[in-house]
């Protein structure tokens, strides 16, 4: 058995954005409130929907200040700013951060209350104002979630906050919007969107229908992510990884992720490393270890993505994902965490925390293996 949530409206192709008040309009929404970063409002991309919004008779108020990994005075702040205007809506406009921090504001602005009583395992979903995400990026997939992230600042603390009141009702899945992104970026969230396919699909709670949509982000990711991150101008590979990205999120919002991720959160917020970046500093280490409690799901991970032939074991797919998993890595200039320049007497000092933060996310317990805290601080060390 399992329950499918998916956003009301998804429009996916190259120049979508300019269908965005239509969108709107069909959802009977007129006064939107835009949350994005100072980096969105600076490129221009925030001025184009401001602009294609005012055309439409639709003009929109945009808080800017969005923060990477955003923190719980950083949605206070946007949440202060939407509930000072009369909107209907909450756009997210940008990468997992400030669609995250929208999503928060969502529910903060029609239901006050402190950040820290929505942490999982608690579930909100009664809903807040509807939740529209435009994604600048190709790879958290928050476009089509039903989760959000906020880091408690006096803890260190990400919080994953979980229910329908994070399912966003528009998602605007434009690959254009990633046209300009770096090759250190498009790498970062690329990777991120990879992850989040192997771990909706391996995990226990995985489903035929979010297996599907794993799969299909697997095909369309491994072999695009090289070719965009060496031409930030391919147009077809653009247009896959943002499909990926967005099957990948409807994958693990259906299913979950699992310890990758559960590890991951711990390093960004204590070290301020970018959630794309743990992730892939974790997966080749973390897949070893977990590979044995669905060495079938994993095989059929590697053959998915043409990294192992139909005709070979499991053990033998297996151990060639474990290999390219550690190659594209190696090809993606993916740091280790001493390479980044943490302080390792700092890193060895957090890890018992780190892995109690972990395991309380409760990613971890999805895993087909299910480790505790010494085995997490284990593979801490061996990432390292």
């Amino acid at each position: 058995m399992a329950a499918i949530h998916l956003p009301r409206t998804i429009r996916i192709g190259g120049g979508t954005l300019a269908e965005l008040p239509q969108a709107l309009a069909q959802s009977g929404l007129s006064r939107p409130a835009i949350v994005t970063d100072a980096w969105i409002a600076q490129c221009g991309v925030l001025d184009r929907v401001l602009a294609i919004l005012a055309e439409a008779g639709m003009p929109a108020r945009a808080f800017c200040e969005a923060i990477p990994d955003p923190t719980v005075a950083s949605v206070e702040a946007a949440t202060a700013f939407v509930r000072d205007g009369n909107h209907d809506c909450v756009i997210g406009l940008g990468g997992g951060s400030p669609i995250d921090t929208a999503k928060a504001v969502a529910v903060l602005a029609r239901h006050p209350r402190p950040m820290r009583d929505l942490k999982a395992p608690h579930q909100e979903d009664e809903p807040g104002l509807p939740i529209v995400a435009i994604s600048t990026t190709a790879g958290t997939g928050s476009e089509a979630t039903r989760f959000t992230i906020v880091t408690d600042q006096t803890t260190d603390e990400k919080m994953l906050c979980a229910g329908l009141a994070y399912l966003p009702s528009i998602a605007i899945v434009d690959f254009e919007l990633t046209l300009s992104k770096p090759a250190r970026l498009t790498a970062d969230t690329g990777i991120d969107s990879l992850v989040h396919a192997i771990e909706a699909y391996v995990s226990k709670r995985a489903n035929p229908f979010a297996d599907s949509m794993a799969l299909s982000a697997m095909r369309l990711i491994w072999p695009n992510l090289p070719r965009a991150c060496a031409d930030p101008g391919d147009r077809a590979a653009r247009e896959a990884l943002m499909l990926g990205a967005l099957q990948g999120g409807i994958a693990f919002s259906n299913s979950s992720v699992a310890l990758v991720h559960g590890m991951s959160r711990p390093i960004g917020a204590h070290f301020h490393v970018s959630h794309g970046l743990s992730n892939a500093m974790l997966m080749p280490v973390v897949t070893r270890w977990s590979a044995p409690g669905a060495l079938h799901r994993y095989a059929e991970c590697a053959r998915t993505m043409a990294i192992a032939h139909d005709s070979e074991s499991d053990q033998s797919a297996v151990g060639r994902l474990v290999e390219a998993l550690e190659a594209i890595n190696a090809e993606l200039k993916v740091p280790s965490p001493a390479a980044y320049g943490i302080d390792k007497a700092h890193w060895d000092e957090l890890l018992p925390l780190m892995a109690e933060q972990a395991l309380a996310s409760g990613s971890p317990g999805n895993n087909p293996r299910v480790p505790q805290a010494d085995e997490i601080v284990e593979l801490y060390r061996q990432a390292w």
